[in-house]
């Protein structure tokens, strides 16, 4: 009798035990989990170790890919800071956000992915470069952004923190509400310009540098592109502060982490232009109760994704407005196709420019409205080593076709690459009878996506911000920047806005 007592106490205390770890189980797994946003500012994929960068020291990073998933076909909306980041927490194409201009605010009336993760419970967060406008503040909890002042021809943000922008990071995490899951949106100012020396204590040198083809290969442009490896390497020191700081909370199993840029690399050619260069972003994503280990996957997707995907993970049915479709599926399963084109704009960065792309795996269709416009990098890269050294090579007369193109007027209005055998963009096809069809589907493609989107051009066109030649401020830069409905009101009453300070 002892020993069927002792039976029944025993299989009764298993079954307790199995009712408690499934029920564990259960709740562990309707958890929603938390998500870290961290975007780099101005950062090529390829110019990280996760993307076969052999020199510049991204041990973080590759250290995050092999804990997670890295795509390897993943692109902006467009290749402008503020735009960028306006389209990406809205989750709308530039020319949908009335933000589409560099340093527009995104209006009151936009929905954001965050203000929806913070109806729902989520503690929201902030910490480093903002630029989105003042009317998105209010979607943060807290916002601990980087303070700076204005400054036209270019910010010494070592006068700011360390000037990485990643300062306040942590301590962004350590304050966060322990009894909420939390959305962190964690922005780098590095690697933006201007390069300074002095921020690395092992320097990269001119041998670690890797050059793309339309970038000449003089003095002063590696040392700028060793400047900015020191930029790109110190952000990923930040990064892995956080990794380390989630473990220490307990909490990096159930951590969503995405790690992406808001444009390519400011160098001439890369950022605010349409080629790879300016739009195709590092996209890597860990999440270790999900996501397996150093997997690829080579999908085509974009930033106007994050806003559906991350609302879906939080267990939220995405918004309506939102543009971009949901991959969460694609993170158990790189088989799943999401998407089979890309859409990217380029608007006023600057100087003045209205440009189109689609992109395929294979192909890239580039549309330039302004032809009279030349491809004129930002003021910031005007002023910086490079182009004031490919300006002194055009003098001499040594720069290559590809090298010179920055410098065409007018330029081509139609540009068509094969991607897979010329990835720097260097061949345009449209005028090759071979690829007659391909350019026809292209243009169709861009086509439909601009009638379904109502990306129509401006009647009007938008004054310059800096003088082309120099990078210096013209009387039409006016800081803090006013919306995009003030400028149509004073277009509509014949009224350019100037800067009342500059004659």
């Amino acid at each position: 009798m002892l020993f069927i007592k002792t039976f029944k106490t025993v299989v009764i205390l298993c079954l307790i035990c199995c009712i408690s770890c499934n029920s564990k189980k259960k709740t562990q797994e309707i958890q929603p989990p938390n998500i870290v946003l961290i975007i780099a500012d101005d950062v090529s994929w390829n110019d990280i170790g996760p993307y076969g960068h052999k020199s510049v020291r991204t041990p973080n990073l590759n250290k995050l890919a092999k804990e997670g998933m890295t795509f390897t076909e993943a692109f902006l909306t467009t290749s402008s800071c503020s735009p960028s980041r306006t389209s990406i927490i809205s989750g709308l194409y530039p020319h949908n956000t009335d933000a589409e201009q560099l340093s527009w605010p995104l209006p009151e009336d936009k929905k954001t992915f965050v203000q929806e993760l913070k109806n729902a419970g989520y503690w929201t967060g902030l910490a480093g470069k903002y630029h989105m406008g003042d009317p998105v503040k209010d979607d943060f909890d807290e916002l601990l952004e980087m303070q700076w002042k204005d400054a036209p021809i270019g910010l010494d943000r070592r006068l700011v923190g360390d000037g990485s922008g990643c300062d306040e990071w942590l301590k962004l995490l350590r304050n966060r509400p322990k009894n909420k899951p939390f959305f962190t949106w964690l922005a780098s100012f590095d690697a933006h310009r201007p390069f300074y020396k002095g921020m690395s204590k092992n320097p990269h040198q001119a041998k670690d540098v890797v050059l793309p083809p339309y970038m000449p290969a003089t003095e002063k442009v590696k040392e700028d592109f060793a400047l900015y490896y020191d930029e790109i390497e110190r952000m990923d020191t930040y990064i892995g502060n956080v990794v380390v700081e989630l473990e220490a909370q307990g909490v990096a199993e159930n951590t969503v982490i995405l790690f992406i840029s808001d444009n390519g690399r400011a160098f001439p050619r890369d950022k605010t232009t349409l080629y790879d260069g300016g739009i195709k972003t590092p996209w890597i994503v860990k999440w270790p109760a999900k996501i397996k280990p150093n997997t690829r996957n080579n999908n085509l997707v974009s930033s106007l994704d994050i806003a559906p995907t991350f609302m879906k993970l939080a267990g939220l049915t995405p918004l309506k407005d939102f543009e971009g479709v949901d991959l969460s599926p694609l993170l158990s399963d790189t088989t799943i196709v999401a998407r089979n084109e890309i859409y990217a704009e380029d608007h006023f960065h600057d100087f003045e420019d209205y440009t189109r792309a689609v992109r395929t795996k294979k192909y890239k269709y580039v549309k330039n409205y302004y032809t009279d416009l030349p491809n004129t990098p930002s003021a910031d890269i005007i002023r910086g080593r490079s182009w004031q050294s490919m300006k002194e090579e055009k003098l001499k007369g040594s720069l290559n076709t590809d090298q010179l193109k920055c410098f065409e007027i007018p330029r081509l209005d139609e540009e068509l690459f094969d991607i897979v055998t010329d990835p720097n963009e260097l061949n345009n096809l449209a005028s090759n009878p071979a690829y007659q069809d391909i350019l026809v589907d292209m243009r169709n493609r861009l086509a439909k996506i601009r009638t379904e989107t109502n990306d129509i051009l401006p009647s009007q066109r938008t004054k310059d911000d800096f003088f082309r030649e120099t990078g210096l401020p013209t009387k039409y830069r006016i800081r803090p920047r006013p919306s995009k409905a003030v400028y149509m009101k004073a277009q509509k009453d014949g009224i350019i806005l100037m800067n009342p300070d500059m004659k």
